[in-house]
């Protein structure tokens, strides 16, 4: 093996082909399938407390910044009006935030964590350790930083990219 070639992987994602139309991003076939993998996994590990995924990253952003605008939201999770406008609405029916007007302009909703949401804040961390341990299983330290400074790079790449004009 040269350097900067991986060994093969031998477990059971190396089984699945990639399609021939799909072969000269062999790469980018991959990360949707880990994408699509995490992301039922996540869903599985939040219906344990009544969560989709998605909300849990409202939460926190809440948590550890307080109160926000609902724009701010939108802006800081990467998401539309509409979709964080349906989630905010589903975690107020749960219990989880409460909404109200801003006091200065009061077109600007304000969404805040309830004292409700706080218990979950501590099921919601074990969600996403055992995440994070499903994801890893047992790769070393080493690994998990070299794969999240992949992983990195290749968001850097791509928000770079979304920037650019064709």
């Amino acid at each position: 093996m040269s350097a900067g070639e991986l060994p093969d992987y031998q477990g059971p994602a190396a089984d699945i082909p990639v399609p021939v139309s799909a072969a000269a991003g062999p790469v980018s076939h991959a990360i949707f399938r880990v994408a699509r993998l995490h992301k039922m996994h996540v869903g599985q590990l939040l219906r344990r407390v009544g969560l989709h995924p998605g909300q849990e990253l409202v939460m926190m952003q809440l948590w550890d910044k307080g109160p926000q605008r609902q724009a701010d939201l939108v802006r800081l999770l990467d998401s539309d009006a509409a979709t964080m406008t349906r989630t905010v609405q589903r975690l107020e029916h749960a219990g989880f935030v409460r909404r109200s007007p801003c006091a200065s302009d009061k077109r600007v909703t304000i969404v805040e964590p309830t004292a409700a949401s706080l218990a979950l804040r501590r099921e919601v961390e074990n969600i996403w350790t055992e995440l994070e341990d499903r994801t890893f299983g047992e790769q070393s330290a080493a690994e998990r930083a070299e794969a999240l400074r992949v992983l990195e790079r290749i968001e850097d790449n791509l928000a770079r990219a979304a920037t650019q004009k064709d």
